[in-house]
């Protein structure tokens, strides 16, 4: 029991470090001045939302670690969607390039659908905790590709 409890432990940490980039690569003042959608959610959410989100994803990871141990394909996916995620805060705040942003979170996007697959026959539950994960990732794809297209021609991009 006490192994089980360090592993989640080390699942919370690991998330944790990926969720640091929100906190490197802050959105600043360049993103306050950027045009975007009227359906953008408001700042404040993204904060709430990202924090569930590494939750289900570290519980996610701990679920199929039970299961399976640490088998090869699901975790290998788990690790490259996590960093790809790390990727995208950079990528989008950090070199304020949101095109290279996007690319980087279509890939995600794909890197998670294929995670929700490779945990499925390990832990569905750990699968479905994925979901609200992936669908917050195309939220964010969307709203990216908007804010590019919204402000590619106002010079406001590296």
């Amino acid at each position: 029991m006490t192994t089980s409890i360090l592993i989640l432990v080390g699942f919370v940490l690991f998330s944790a470090l990926i969720a640091a980039s929100g906190i490197v690569f802050r959105p600043g003042t360049w993103y306050r001045t950027l045009v975007k959608p009227s359906w953008t959610p408001p700042n404040r959410a993204f904060p709430i939302v990202w924090s569930v989100l590494y939750l289900l994803i570290a519980v996610s990871g701990w679920l199929v670690w039970r299961k399976a141990g640490f088998v090869l394909i699901p975790f290998g996916l788990f690790v490259v969607q996590m960093v790809l995620n790390f990727l995208w805060s950079m990528l989008f705040f950090g070199r304020k390039r949101p095109d290279l942003a996007f690319l980087d979170i279509t890939l995600l996007a794909l890197a998670i659908a294929a995670n929700i697959l490779a945990f499925w026959p390990h832990s569905q539950a750990a699968a479905l905790l994925l979901v609200p994960y992936l669908a917050w990732v195309c939220v964010a794809g969307a709203l990216n590709l908007s804010v590019w297209r919204l402000n590619r021609d106002r010079g406001v991009f590296a």
